[in-house]
């Protein structure tokens, strides 16, 4: 069953208008509803082309954080071949929040991290809806030690609201965690590729982010903390959020001219959450792509490269 955001009744009420008639019609062998539902379809169809055309920030936000777009495990499932999940950080204990393991990506061998937020409300408290504690990161960084010994290239899949921020976390060392696993981006000598895919929140999304090409998705968004967090903090005022993803300049198309990511990757019309088949197989192209574009290329060169870009950022900035 299809999930209406707010900004997204309109077109709510026009599709449940053309399904009614359908079911009528299969109830009813006599009726003739084709022409009305068509209509309807049409209808609907150009609103969904003019509501998604010039998504505001914050709307950007909202799709985001749809929960009908495909998670980490969708994106694994369908793209990588051969999944040998791998678990334990070998300290404490195991993430669920975080996946990670070995698979195959078009007959290539490549190790796997993501976030995975779970799709229901069993799984969403099972994975604590993406947030990673400090082992989720410790397991990142075993899982990128064992990419770099054998040679495999890392696919990071990020969609996180941020880490963690629970006192057990805090007391297991949750920020010396992030930039470890951050630290260890920097040092592998295989290509990194990052594909942000719903959320890419605060220093939890940049521990997976640090790579050598960070590809979004359209209408993801990447910042450095939540519009709410950010309006709580400069106007005491969480209802402030609107205003504070402008501020922000948290959408792939603001990222890519500021030089922030590499790539953003076209979403199916209407979002990722319309056509999740579609949208993986987009991601998963892309990935291939990227990783074409970095064969060959040596460990020292891709160290030097990947910490050079992240020296420049910043040198870019946006007319307001």
């Amino acid at each position: 069953m299809q999930t209406y955001l707010d900004f997204e009744k309109g077109l709510a009420e026009i599709e449940g208008k053309a399904e009614d008639l359908r079911t009528l019609a299969r109830r009813n062998a006599e009726m003739n509803v084709t022409d009305e539902a068509a209509a309807l379809d049409r209808k609907a169809d150009s609103l969904l082309d003019d509501l998604y055309r010039n998504l505001d920030p914050w709307r950007k936000t909202l799709v985001a954080r749809h929960p009908d777009r495909p998670h980490c495990k969708d994106y694994i499932e369908a793209l990588f071949t051969e999944w040998t999940p791998l678990a334990g950080d070998r300290n404490f204990a195991d993430d669920h929040a975080i996946m990670g393991g070995l698979a195959r990506l078009d007959g290539r061998s490549v190790v796997v991290i993501g976030h995975e937020k779970g799709n229901d409300t069993r799984s969403r408290i099972a994975r604590n809806f993406g947030m990673a504690r400090p082992e989720g990161y410790r397991k990142a960084i075993r899982l990128m030690d064992l990419a770099d010994r054998f040679g495999l290239p890392v696919v990071t899949l990020v969609d996180t609201p941020g880490a963690y921020p629970g006192k057990g976390a805090e007391e297991r060392g949750q920020a010396e965690a992030i930039a470890r696993c951050t630290e260890k981006c920097l040092q592998i000598g295989v290509p990194l590729v990052s594909v942000i895919i719903g959320e890419g929140g605060s220093g939890g999304a940049v521990a997976f982010a640090t790579a050598d090409r960070i590809a979004m998705l359209e209408h993801s968004i990447y910042s450095v903390i939540s519009p709410e967090g950010c309006a709580s903090i400069l106007w005491k005022d969480a209802e402030k959020m609107r205003e504070a993803a402008e501020a922000l300049r948290l959408t792939a198309q603001d990222l890519l001219n500021l030089g922030i990511i590499d790539r953003v990757i076209p979403e199916p019309r209407g979002g990722a959450q319309r056509d999740k088949a579609e949208a993986i197989a987009r991601v998963g192209t892309a990935i291939g792509e990227i990783l074409a574009e970095l064969d060959g290329v040596k460990r020292g060169e891709l160290r030097k490269a990947r910490r050079k870009k992240f020296l420049d950022m910043g040198q870019k900035s946006l007319v307001a």
